[in-house]
């Protein structure tokens, strides 16, 4: 990879960093957005490997959120309960 290559990368990376620890998430996506793009300039195959398993990690990430759903809505219903009553359903 090229220097100016490195440069551009490591700099949009801590520019993103910065404009994300400020609160200003829409730059800090255009920012990391650069970076990512020349990254995937000059690596299009591993970039191209990535790009067909996202499907995967989507579907991975969903099933883990509807299972913390599940279990916050156990949590918000036996904090209504008595503690013998929660003891007597987990038991």
């Amino acid at each position: 990879m090229d220097n100016w290559k490195k440069a551009v990368v490591t700099g949009s990376i801590g520019a993103a960093a910065i404009l994300f620890i400020r609160r200003r998430h829409v730059a800090g996506i255009l920012a990391t957005g650069v970076g990512l793009a020349v990254l995937a300039s000059e690596y299009p195959e591993n970039f191209e490997k990535v790009r067909r398993s996202l499907p995967d990690y989507f579907d991975r990430g969903m099933r883990v959120m509807e299972m913390a759903a599940r279990a916050g809505k156990r949590i918000t219903s036996a904090a209504g309960q008595s503690a013998v009553d929660a003891w007597d359903e987990i038991g």
